[in-house]
């Protein structure tokens, strides 16, 4: 036995083997039981399941079926069982650190195990796998004993998270004209992930900050705002600009104040703006970075559908995970320790806020930049094969073909098509995997008929897992 007040079920149809049972012992908060000698007053079952490219416990029956990571229940008093049924075939097992609770580990698809307790005191608690790496890849819920008092809510953070659908009108095959873009530096709370938030500064309330989108031989004028109630000064560095610092030489602009410049888009091509003021690398990590857009002339090619994503990264004080408004460290940032990783600005933007879709046939444009500051992105939608790749964001040279994975540079960008074949839910991520599981993800859903000539299998599957 490797856990107090845990025995192993030898089916998911609870087979009871007495000789597993442990000897009662009393935990922080309440006291350890044998499954096998009570009668539960709450009785919960969770099935281990990967979905979405995560670990998971997901509710088997009752008013938590299906739901993943289910908030657990019980009254002060309760004797509560969890039974717990492997759904994966991958080793698990559940335990509640505070509870001294802590099942056998069940390996093999159908084989279960279960866990009981007495709880006497109310809060709110933790129930995991133990195992290590799968709290981190997403098997973690709260157990909530009583009625305890919620603590005290913060107003909600505003959602910052930049819009991928918002990518500006094609230049068509229009001529050359004058173009105006307005910019706002701002510093302001925003959401980073549930129940945490950041103080972000921002190019207009937004990260990223807009996609500029203009054609080669524009004259683009430039001006530079800072909110009044900014506590920094803030400027803007366009790459596609020639000429002192892309503009940040001439907009250095102090709270309340405003700076102008024009310039002329001499060479088609994607590139990254961003602030430039010292030190760069935190207000560029605080979310100022954004695009621009520089067609060639006349234009790009139709498609059927376009995404603006940008990746970025936050150094906080506090772990990933942490609740709470998270602080900005400097120790961080300079050792090249990011906390958290994300697209378009916070952990949920492009698998919550905003739903990337397109129809089996369509073809998908992606114009993809790494803000950063710092890591370099190797670029890779799970299930998909990029027909075309413009490496560097090179609009001129001849696009590369039949692409799995491509590297982009912090202050890169690069411009990505394919034509969708087959119908699902697709993971975009960075290959660096490690960092999906500090918020770096989002989800192309792809609608129509399934084409067996494409794709074809037997076993069953969940056709949106993506993963």
């Amino acid at each position: 036995m490797k856990a107090k007040g845990s025995i192993f079920l030898k089916t998911a149809a609870a087979l009871i083997s007495s000789a597993a049972l442990a000897t009662p012992v009393m935990a922080a908060h309440g006291e350890v039981l044998s499954p096998a000698e009570i009668t539960p007053d709450v009785t919960y079952t969770l099935r281990t399941a990967v979905q979405d490219g995560k670990l998971v416990f997901i509710g088997d029956k009752g008013r938590i079926k299906d739901i993943v990571n289910p908030d657990l229940h019980a009254p002060v008093g309760a004797v509560v069982q969890i039974n717990l049924i492997n759904g994966d075939g991958a080793l698990h097992d559940i335990a509640l650190p505070e509870f001294e609770v802590d099942s056998d580990d069940i390996g093999g698809q159908g084989s279960a195990t279960a866990v009981a307790f007495r709880v006497d005191e109310e809060g709110n608690f933790e129930y995991l796998c133990s195992l290590p790496g799968h709290k981190a890849a997403g098997m973690v819920g709260n157990f909530i004993v009583g009625d305890p008092e919620p603590e005290e809510q913060a107003e909600a953070a505003q959602d910052l998270a930049k819009d991928p659908h918002d990518v500006g009108e094609p230049v068509g095959d229009r001529g050359p004209q004058e173009v105006t873009v307005d910019l706002e530096s701002t510093e302001v709370e925003g959401y980073l992930a549930d129940g945490s938030s950041y103080k972000y500064w921002t190019f207009n309330n937004t990260v990223p900050g807009p996609l500029v989108r203009v054609r080669v031989g524009d004259t683009v004028n430039v001006n530079l705002s800072n909110a009044e109630d900014s506590a920094h000064i803030h400027s803007v560095d366009f790459h596609a600009v020639t000429g002192p610092g892309g503009g940040a030489a001439v907009t250095q602009v102090a709270p309340g104040q405003n700076k102008s410049f024009s310039f002329k888009a001499l060479a088609p091509g994607l590139y990254v703006y961003h602030c430039a003021t010292p030190m760069v690398a935190q207000h560029i990590s605080n979310g100022m970075y954004g695009m621009i857009l520089v067609e060639p002339e006349g234009g790009l090619s139709p498609v059927e559908r376009e995404f603006y994503i940008m990746q970025g990264e936050l150094y906080t004080a506090e772990r990933h995970g942490s609740q709470g408004l998270q602080e900005f460290s400097l120790d961080k940032l300079l050792d090249e320790q990011a906390e958290h990783f994300m697209f378009n600005g916070n952990m949920d933007a492009l698998t919550q806020t905003y739903k990337m879709e397109a129809d089996v046939g369509d073809d998908v444009r992606i114009f993809f930049g790494v803000g950063g500051p710092n890591a370099t992105s190797s670029f890779h939608v799970i299930g998909e094969i990029f027909d075309k790749v413009y490496d560097q964001a090179s609009l001129t040279s001849p696009p590369l073909t039949d692409v799995q994975t491509t590297l982009v540079p912090p202050g890169g960008a690069t411009m990505v098509e394919f034509e969708v074949d087959y119908p699902g839910k697709f993971i975009v991520v960075d290959h660096a995997l490690s960092r999906l599981e500090k918020g770096l993800a989002g989800f192309l859903h792809v609608n129509g008929e399934a084409n067996a000539d494409v794709f074809h299998t037997e076993e069953a599957h969940d056709p949106n897992s993506g993963h």
